[in-house]
């Protein structure tokens, strides 16, 4: 099948390639020119395991193709894919004008039948929109041809995206129209071999179900969080709590991790937008509003801890901080929060030296101001942050930090202290290495 996906960044990509990968004739386009000639030279924009295999494979195959020509995006595929980025606007909610541009053209350069399928995150109430647009480029034409659109959200965990578009856990196809649901059914046929996955709906309950899944899944790590404080007063440990409820099947274990928050482009923007679809529908989010809140709290609970054993003043203190990206596996630091670490500590005078595998790049962007952030650097190995610094803080669970040697970090520390927001390591085994530990909601022995 000739597919179109318009937009190559973390969504686009990753469907176009995997398209590709199971034989379809697959054409990307994107705007910006440097992406397009970074993809064309073999490299990638985006950090995601297995993509770089699996784009040259395609494109070396003959099946994945790029391009910025918008007029040869349109007439390819049957089938296309709007894919592109919908940035907070000036309130918070998640800016259409690049879904409206990607429709606008479709209808401007179409020239048949076209399944439009929209997998761009924006509020319910999107689909329409896209209909609306297109259909009045086809008016300014004073063409009437036939298309459909359908919602398709995508339910890509950043750091596993290549395995869940390959083996999803379902299919969201949102639309009324049979002839798209068949078409979009052939389309994902190679990926449901074992059992038919492929639900359709409605377009609305398509972009409902979207948010729901991400403002769940948000509601769990917060109400973890809040139960990890809770044990921390109680003098219980969240990490056997989470066994015993995580053992219940109706629970299960998945997202029952506390921590110092959760961040991301999804999760916080998601839960966001249904707060605000329930107010301009006159109905009070009660539940998501607290989720935001918690989790707002949470991102501040190691500067607590921190300031809770040194002070609020840190002038001639350095940490080591082990990970900066707001989940392991990406260069993704959006609302990390090791964000909030770092500029509440430098603004109260600290030092901080700063590993992480990937999003080191990342960070000296997002803390590009050096006169605010003077007092923060990055090495490229572990041990070299922890090497005569206060304390250590933990905020990502790389793997590789699972299993450190406690005992050069006992050397290397000026004062045995770690703030693991993770939760990483046991704190009786900590006790044994002279370490004084500081999870969340971790029982001290």
């Amino acid at each position: 099948m000739r597919v179109t996906v318009i937009g190559t960044g973390y969504v686009g990509l990753v469907s176009g390639a995997c398209l590709a990968d199971v034989g379809n004739e697959v054409l990307c386009l994107d705007i910006d020119p440097g992406k397009i000639r970074l993809l064309e030279e073999g490299g990638l924009p985006i950090h995601e395991p297995g993509l770089l295999e699996i784009v040259s494979r395609n494109v070396q195959a003959g099946r994945l193709f790029f391009t910025t020509d918008i007029e040869r995006a349109a007439r390819h595929g049957m089938v296309q894919f709007i894919a592109v980025d919908t940035p907070p606007g000036d309130d918070g909610s998640p800016d259409l004008q690049y879904v409206l541009a990607a429709a606008r053209n479709i209808g401007r350069y179409m020239d048949g039948y076209r399944v439009v399928a929209n997998k761009s995150t924006g509020p319910i109430g999107t689909g329409d929109k896209i209909q609306a647009t297109i259909a009045e480029e086809l008016a300014v034409r004073g063409e009437e041809i036939p298309f459909a659109v359908v919602s398709n959200p995508e339910f890509l965990k950043t750091g596993a995206a290549v395995e869940d578009f390959m083996r999803p856990d379902r299919i969201i196809i949102g639309t009324e129209d049979e002839q798209a649901a068949e078409l979009l059914r052939g389309l994902y046929a190679p990926f449901q071999l074992n059992h038919d996955k492929l639900l359709v709906m409605d377009i609305r309950s398509a972009e409902l179900t979207r948010y729901a899944a991400n403002a769940m899944l948000a509601t769990r790590i917060s109400f973890m969080d809040e139960l990890a404080n809770l044990a921390e007063i109680l003098g219980a440990d969240i990490e056997l709590v989470r066994q015993g409820i995580g053992s219940d099947p109706r629970i299960g274990r998945h997202f029952l991790y506390a921590g110092c928050g959760y961040g991301g482009s999804c999760f916080p923007k998601d839960v966001r937008t249904l707060i605000r679809t329930g107010h301009e529908n006159g109905h009070d989010m009660q539940v998501l509003r607290a989720v935001e809140e918690a989790n707002e709290r949470q991102k501040h609970r190691l500067v607590d801890k921190i300031i809770a054993h040194f002070g609020d003043r840190l002038d001639g203190l350095r940490f080591a901080l082990w990970g900066l990206a707001f989940k392991p596996d990406t260069d993704d630091m959006c609302e990390a929060p090791s964000c909030v670490v770092i500029d509440e500590l430098t603004r109260r005078g600290a030092n901080i030296t700063a590993y992480d595998p990937m999003a080191i790049n990342e960070a000296r962007r997002v803390f590009a101001d050096t006169d605010k952030y003077a007092g923060l650097s990055y090495v490229t190995r572990p041990m070299d942050a922890v090497l005569g610094a206060d304390a250590l803080i933990i905020v990502t669970e790389w793997k590789e930090l699972r299993n450190p040697d406690f005992d050069v970090i006992r050397t290397a520390l000026k004062q045995p202290v770690i703030f693991d927001g993770r939760n990483l390591y046991d704190p009786a085994e900590m006790r044994r290495y002279g370490v004084a530990y500081h999870g969340i909601g971790r029982q001290l022995p």
